[in-house]
């Protein structure tokens, strides 16, 4: 397939700074890497931090080791597409491929890697904040993170496996979860998609604890049997009042805020397991003696490791279903305003919106 030139592409410049331009379509790829048309691309929450508040990952002033980007980005990491180039010593991927692809670029060769833990690579670079990403028409990634997607997958479905194998991941960080009671804090996407997950893999009862209208409505949708408001009275009573007294065995903090990783520690029953999910923007003030005295464990999850195989399976055998997640399709000329804008002027009413490169 023959690629243009130029191409218009989302690039965060600043705080609340992100424009639509033309910018250089990626040129034949490197050895060990593939080119990909985007169909569609999905805006993140960490996408949202990085205009209100960024930088949060992006390099600012000295450039990333492993990609020399500094200072701007071609944001978006939740994409789907067609593979339209491939560099030389690549054979697990073809030109023609439905594919989508993690966003942990890594080395392959630091301790880390060597464990299976990409996400935390000494390096890492993640696509769409550390190198450039899917708000474009096309993007060059690394083969090794590309999964392909089978032809009963969407294209809209598979620029959800992303966030998905976020859920996915945090699922198995806190451990067997099989008959158990958790709790989710925060029914925004990744709460949804933590839901999700937790009832595909067996959870007994799941709380979610969520103050939004319509947003109660989908975490019950999605598979939460109870949703807690705090609106309603003290959540901590309210979830004891659904685990017979004791609390949640785990607990995951979707939302990243100062106040409620507290609260998940404080929703968990003694020896239970808190797994933080959310991008903290703030520092917490915390006493660990109230972790020490009842032996709590208090778990770090990011991103993902290798849950796309397992989550592209699901939602191919109908274990995941991923439309009710979409809320909204736009096109890439109107990210700012009918994307970032309207999830954070309405986010009560959205969860994904997707971006179409078209």
């Amino acid at each position: 397939m023959s690629m243009p030139e130029k191409m218009n592409a989302a690039v965060w410049e600043g705080r609340l700074d992100i424009n639509v331009k033309e910018v250089p379509t990626p040129s034949t790829p490197e050895p060990g890497w593939v080119n990909i048309k985007v169909e569609w691309c999905g805006i993140c929450g960490s996408d949202l931090h990085e205009y209100l508040a960024g930088p949060v990952f992006i390099p600012v002033g000295t450039p990333h080791p492993r990609t020399g980007i500094k200072d701007q980005c071609v944001l978006g990491h939740e994409f789907s597409g067609e593979v339209v180039e491939v560099g030389k010593s690549v054979s697990s991927i073809s030109v023609g491929d439905r594919v989508t692809a993690s966003a942990c670029q890594h080395c392959g060769e630091c301790l880390y890697c060597q464990e299976g833990q990409p996400n935390l690579c000494e390096t890492v670079a993640f696509t769409g904040l550390m190198n450039h990403g899917g708000f474009a028409s096309y993007l060059s990634v690394p083969a090794n993170v590309v999964y392909k997607v089978p032809d009963n997958v969407s294209f809209e479905s598979a620029a959800l496996v992303e966030p998905l194998s976020v859920g996915m991941h945090a699922v198995k960080t806190a451990g067997p979860i099989q008959g158990k009671t958790v709790v989710v804090l925060g029914a925004g996407t990744i709460g949804l998609c933590t839901i999700m997950c937790a009832k595909a893999s067996g959870a007994g009862k799941i709380i979610a604890v969520e103050m939004s209208k319509e947003r109660k409505k989908k975490a019950l949708e999605l598979g939460a049997h109870i949703v807690v408001d705090p609106k309603d009275g003290d959540p901590i009573e309210q979830v004891k009042l659904h685990s017979n007294g004791y609390g949640a065995s785990v607990t995951f903090e979707c939302i990243g805020h100062k106040d409620t990783a507290k609260l998940a520690v404080d929703l968990t029953r003694k020896a239970g397991r808190i797994v933080l999910v959310g991008i903290f923007e703030e520092p917490s003030n915390y006493n660990f003696f109230e972790v020490v005295a009842t032996e709590k464990e208090i778990i770090g999850s990011l991103a993902y490791q290798d849950e796309f195989k397992e989550v592209i399976t699901m939602i191919s055998n109908g274990k995941l279903e991923t439309e009710s997640l979409i809320t909204g399709k736009i096109s890439l000329n109107n990210i700012v305003d009918k994307g970032f804008k309207e999830l954070i002027e309405n986010k009560d009413v959205n969860i994904k919106i997707l971006v179409s490169p078209s």
